[in-house]
């Protein structure tokens, strides 16, 4: 009797881990996979539930940029390993095109009229340049008075800061002394097997959590994550197209940034999927980035360079280092930030 009931009692055992490994592997499964049909409802859920108004004080104006602290610039600069930099900032656009009906002018200043000077052995030339940042195809930088969301910007300041002569809270001059921390490259068109992405394709929450497996990236309070789509990829090998159509963001992924309390959210194109999917809302990822979360975002940049180096290097976070202008009362910045391996 004695070996039929060890028999018996193995069975039931095995019976009860194979249901609870079921069970278990179907919520992981469920949980895996996030919402694909948010709504407007949701999208005004999460201004609340991401909200990080008040964390770091009512007058503060730095927002998730205050996770990036003296140790995590001291941590960002130990991790460089060559000193090899590169570029992550788009060579000017200076042809007007379906995506750049702004393009950055160039000019020369002329020689001044007037008396004559006495020969010299020194030149000089000087220049001016015109540059309407905003938009679809120069790398910039974005501050929270960008955005404003039922009258109100990061913070719960009002929208009446904003003012014909500038921005008196939440402006870019806030972050005069720069950006210096550790950023994390999310190549999710090197995960899908792909040179790029095509326009209008979604990035979900999941499909951040399947590279960082894949490239073995932890993603830390502080970092700077920045989203590849391949966009300038497909845009060179097949000329602009409307910005109507971008691959990008699924407003879900605002909560998995929340989650892994990023500072600085980048991408080689709006941050956000066009068209979005929420009725209303053009760019949800802008509006909780900017608004509920008071994250700056870095605008179109070119991931094409440090793409290839982090792949050469099978190394996909490096030193992130930028400066925007330092002008009081602007909305954002042009911008040439530096990755650092």
């Amino acid at each position: 009797m004695k070996p039929r009931l060890i028999v018996s009692f193995a069975a039931v055992l095995m019976a009860t881990f194979w249901i609870y490994s079921s069970r278990t592997a179907s919520a992981q499964q469920s949980e895996a996979v996030s919402n694909h049909n948010a709504t407007r409802q949701d999208f005004d859920h999460l201004m609340k539930e991401l909200s990080n108004w008040g964390r770091w004080g009512k007058q503060d104006q730095m927002g998730a940029v205050n996770l990036i602290t003296p140790a995590k610039r001291k941590q960002a600069l130990a991790e460089v390993k060559e000193g090899f930099s590169v570029s992550m900032a788009r060579t000017a656009e200076m042809e007007p095109a379906i995506d750049n009906p702004r393009p950055i002018v160039h000019e020369m200043q002329k020689g001044r009229g007037g008396a004559k000077k006495a020969p010299s052995d020194i030149g000089a030339a000087s220049d001016t340049f015109f540059i309407a940042y905003h938009g679809f195809v120069h790398t910039h930088m974005d501050a929270f008075c960008h955005r404003t969301y039922k009258g109100q910007m990061y913070n719960g300041f009002p929208s009446s800061e904003i003012t014909d002569k500038g921005c008196d809270a939440g402006s870019i001059f806030a972050f005069k002394n720069g950006i210096i921390t550790r950023g994390v490259l999310m190549d999710i068109p090197r995960l899908k097997g792909v040179d790029y992405l095509e326009p209008g394709t979604r990035i979900y929450p999941e499909d951040l959590d399947a590279w960082a497996k894949e490239a073995h990236l932890k993603i830390l309070p502080g970092d700077a994550v920045l989203i590849r789509t391949g966009r300038w990829a497909r845009r060179d090998a097949k000329g602009p197209w409307n910005a109507s159509q971008l691959a990008g963001l699924y407003m879900t992924c605002a909560k998995w940034l929340h989650q892994h309390d990023a500072a600085i959210l980048g991408s080689d194109a709006a941050e956000d999927v066009h068209p979005s999917g929420i009725e209303g809302i053009a760019e949800p990822i802008h509006a909780l980035v900017l608004i509920a979360m008071g994250m700056p975002i870095f605008d179109n940049l070119d991931l094409e360079a440090v793409s290839k180096e982090a792949a050469q290097r099978k190394r996909w976070d490096f030193l992130v280092t930028a400066s925007p202008a330092a002008v009081p009362g602007a909305t954002g910045s042009v911008l040439n930030p530096i990755a650092t391996f």
